[in-house]
C-alpha cells in the first residue's frame, strides 16, 4: 500500500516570499491529498552563519528593489493584501513561538495566514504580544492561555529546535518545502514539492 504523502512547510514570518507561499500552501496540499506539517523557524541565526546581520534584501539594494516590486506583482496575481512594512525584517519570535505551540491544531493555518496579512497587508507590529493576542482572540481562542503555552518550558524551546533542524537540512532562506530530506526553496517551488511528495508516497 502506498505511504501517505507528507510535506513540511518551513516558513519565517518576516519573509516576504513566505507570505505568498503560506497563503497558498494549505489549499494546494488539501487539493492534492498531501498532509501539511507547519514548521516555523527563525532566519536570523541562519543569516548569522552566513555573516549577515539582516536580510540579504537589505544588504543588496538591487536585490531588495527587485523583491519589493516582485511582491507587488505576486500579491496582485494571487489577490493578496499588500502594504510594504515600515520595518523589515520585523522580530517574529512571539508569533513564531505561538505557531510552534499550535502547529498540530487544525486552525494553525488560519493563525499563520492572519499573522502574515497583519505584517504584509496591514503593516502591523507582529513582534508585539498584544497584536498577536488580538489575532488569536479574533480567531476565537483564549489568547492569554495560548501565549502562556507558547512561552512555557515545554514549548518555548521548540522554535530553537526547529531553527537548528532547518540548519541541518541545509535551509538558507525561506520559504521551503521539505519532503523527506528533499529541499524545495522558494514560493515558485510549491507545486513541484507537492508533486514530489505524491510521487514519493506512490513509490516513484
Amino acid at each position: 500500500m502506498p505511504s501517505e504523502a507528507v510535506l513540511e512547510f518551513w516558513f519565517e514570518f518576516a519573509s516576504t516570499y513566505s507570505y505568498v507561499a503560506a497563503m497558498r500552501i494549505e489549499g494546494l496540499c488539501r487539493d492534492a491529498g498531501v498532509e501539511l506539517v507547519w514548521k516555523p523557524f527563525l532566519l536570523g541565526p541562519i543569516f548569522a552563519l552566513q555573516g549577515w546581520d539582516t536580510s540579504h534584501f537589505n544588504l543588496n539594494p538591487r536585490r531588495g528593489a527587485y523583491m519589493w516590486r516582485d511582491m507587488e506583482r505576486l500579491t496582485d496575481k494571487f489577490g493578496l493584501p499588500w502594504r510594504r512594512p515600515s520595518e523589515f525584517p520585523r522580530n517574529t519570535i512571539v508569533p513564531a513561538r505561538v505557531a510552534c505551540a499550535v502547529a498540530g491544531e487544525p486552525w494553525c493555518g488560519d493563525f499563520v495566514r492572519r499573522v502574515y496579512v497583519a505584517n504584509f497587508g496591514l503593516d502591523a507590529a507582529i513582534d508585539r504580544r498584544d497584536v498577536v493576542a488580538q489575532i488569536l482572540t479574533e480567531l476565537g481562542h483564549d489568547a492569554a492561555a495560548i501565549l502562556a503555552r507558547a512561552e512555557s518550558p515545554e514549548w518555548k524551546p521548540v522554535l530553537r529546535a526547529n531553527t537548528e533542524r532547518a540548519t541541518e537540512l541545509g535551509i538558507f532562506g525561506a520559504p521551503n518545502c521539505v519532503v523527506g530530506t528533499e529541499l524545495f526553496w522558494g514560493e515558485e517551488s510549491l507545486e513541484d514539492a507537492i508533486a514530489w511528495a505524491l510521487s514519493r508516497a506512490a513509490g516513484g
